[in-house]
């Protein structure tokens, strides 16, 4: 005799794979769930590591803009100290420079020459005086220029003056300057 299976072995093996597709297509929706949630939490943690050492990177700058801003209020008092120093060092270097002026003046007036007058702004010297003759001018200027302290003689006006004496009076300008060291000489 024939053998027949009448039961619905085809359905129930239908139900079956339908059953083991549902919980594969199940179990792949958690696991890539589980995936997606778990790069989702390392993102998410990676991103908030990173604010917190930008957070500490821009509080590390604000504190060295406030130390930059220091240093430049000190580099600028560092400047006015500095720019004061030069003034009173270039006061102290002037101080004895009249004397010496002085001296100079005394020491190139040749005889037959009598000054009336000096008058000087910044480095420009301006003497009048009274001179026997025009040589004796002219040997003032000789002596004013190979002089270390007055330097470039001038002359502005010379006119004869008529009375008892011949003379003539004269108007001389000049500069100042500072002789040159050994150090300037050689360097």
């Amino acid at each position: 005799m024939a053998n027949i299976n009448l039961l619905p072995w085809r359905e129930e093996l239908r139900k079956e794979k339908t059953r083991q597709f549902a919980s594969i297509t199940g179990f792949s929706v958690i696991l890539t769930m589980a995936v997606l949630l778990l790069a989702h939490v390392t993102i998410s943690g990676q991103i908030s590591y990173q604010q917190k050492r930008n957070k500490i990177l821009q509080d590390e700058i604000a504190r060295l803009d406030v130390a930059l801003k220091e240093i430049e209020g000190l580099e600028e008092t560092k400047e006015k100290l500095l720019s004061r120093m030069d003034i009173i060092q270039s006061l102290q270097q002037k101080r004895p420079q009249i004397v010496h002026l002085f001296d100079e003046i005394v020491r190139t007036v040749p005889e037959g020459i009598y000054l009336t007058g000096i008058k000087q702004a910044g480095t420009t010297i301006n003497i009048d005086g009274v001179a026997e003759s025009n040589g004796r001018v002219s040997a003032y200027m000789r002596n004013i220029d190979s002089s270390d302290w007055m330097a470039t003689p001038k002359l502005s006006v010379i006119e004869s003056k008529k009375g008892t004496l011949r003379s003539s009076g004269f108007v001389l300008i000049t500069s100042q300057s500072t002789p040159k060291t050994d150090e300037e000489e050689g360097g």
